[in-house]
C-alpha cells in the first residue's frame, strides 16, 4: 500500500514538509510506502468551469484530465490511481489554505475524482498563530464530498511554527501527526488490505438546486 502526501506549501522544506515527514516516518514503520509530492512554486491555474474534463475524450496533444496542462494539476491528479490513501498539507494564509493547493484539489478531484473515491485520507494545516482550524475545515470539505474516509487523530491535525523547522518544537503537534499516521495505517489495512470489505453500493447522484 502507498500514501501520497501532498505538500501544498511554496516552501519545499518548511514546516508543512516537516509535519508530513513525521507522518511518512510512522507510515513507513507501519509497513506502508509513502511519498511526499510538492506542488512547487510555479503558477497554478484556477478552474474555469468549462466542463471539458468530463467528456472523457483526450485533447489534441493526447493528455487527459483538466484542459490546462501547463501546471502540476494533471501531473498530481494522474498519480491518484497509484495511491491507496492521501494526506494534504497546507500552510495557513488569512485563515485559509494556500490557494494553489486548493486549485490543485478542486481541478484534480473534478477531472479525476474516480481515482480518489473510497480511499482513506487526511488533511494537515500549519500556522504561525491562528486560523488553522478554519483552514483545516476548508481542506476537509472536498474529501467528504469525494467519499474519502477521514483519518482522525487525538486533536485536529494542526502544528504551529513560523520559521522553517519550528514545527518540531510543537511537541503536541508532532504527536498529533504520529497518532494520525497510526490511525491512517489502521484504516488502510482494514479498508484497503487483503481482507477489505466491499465498497458500499451507492445510489445514483441526483443533483438539484432550489431555483424553480
Amino acid at each position: 500500500m502507498k500514501v501520497l502526501l501532498i505538500n501544498g506549501s511554496p516552501r519545499k522544506n518548511g514546516n508543512t514538509h516537516m509535519a508530513l515527514s513525521e507522518i511518512a516516518k510512522v507510515l513507513n514503520e507501519e509497513g506502508i510506502d509513502s511519498e511526499i509530492v510538492w506542488i512547487g512554486t510555479k503558477p497554478i491555474r484556477g478552474c474555469i468551469a468549462c466542463g471539458r474534463c468530463k467528456s472523457g475524450q483526450p485533447y489534441a496533444d493526447g493528455h487527459r484530465g483538466c484542459i490546462f496542462n501547463d501546471d502540476v494539476c494533471n501531473e498530481i491528479g494522474n498519480r491518484y490511481a497509484e495511491a491507496d490513501g492521501f494526506v494534504f498539507g497546507s500552510p495557513v494564509y488569512y485563515g485559509q489554505p494556500n490557494g494553489a493547493l486548493l486549485s490543485v484539489m478542486q481541478r484534480s478531484f473534478f477531472s479525476n475524482g474516480e481515482s480518489v473515491q473510497n480511499k482513506p485520507s487526511a488533511v494537515v494545516t500549519i500556522c504561525r498563530r491562528g486560523g488553522a482550524t478554519s483552514a483545516f475545515e476548508s481542506l476537509q470539505m472536498p474529501l467528504q464530498m469525494m467519499n474519502m474516509p477521514l483519518a482522525t487523530s487525538q486533536y485536529w491535525n494542526i502544528a504551529y511554527g513560523r520559521e522553517a523547522g519550528q514545527a518540531a518544537e510543537d511537541i503536541e503537534g508532532m504527536q498529533t501527526m504520529r497518532t494520525l499516521a497510526h490511525n491512517l495505517a489502521w484504516m488502510l489495512k482494514g479498508l484497503r488490505g487483503e481482507h477489505a470489505p466491499e465498497v458500499p453500493q451507492r445510489e445514483e447522484w441526483h443533483p438539484m438546486h432550489f431555483i424553480r
